[in-house]
């Protein structure tokens, strides 16, 4: 059964890092910019790491080109 999870992008960050927020939401600091996907792909990139799945298995359902998402893996 996949599951879903909301998150709150910060382009342009000073740090790569993944955060829990006091309200359930996942912080996804990135250093990648907005533009041609990036951001989104550094996303992928790290949650894949922080929730040890395949980068393949993680998609975005709603919010590519808003900094609220909500992923499925």
């Amino acid at each position: 059964m996949p599951v879903r999870i909301n998150i709150r992008v910060i382009p342009r960050a000073r740090r790569n890092v993944v955060e829990s927020a006091a309200d359930g939401t996942l912080r996804v600091y990135t250093t990648a910019a907005p533009a041609d996907g990036d951001a989104n792909a550094a996303v992928i990139k790290m949650l894949a790491r922080h929730l040890d799945v395949p980068k393949t298995s993680i998609k975005i359902i709603r919010g590519t080109s808003a900094r609220d998402k909500v992923i499925e893996y």
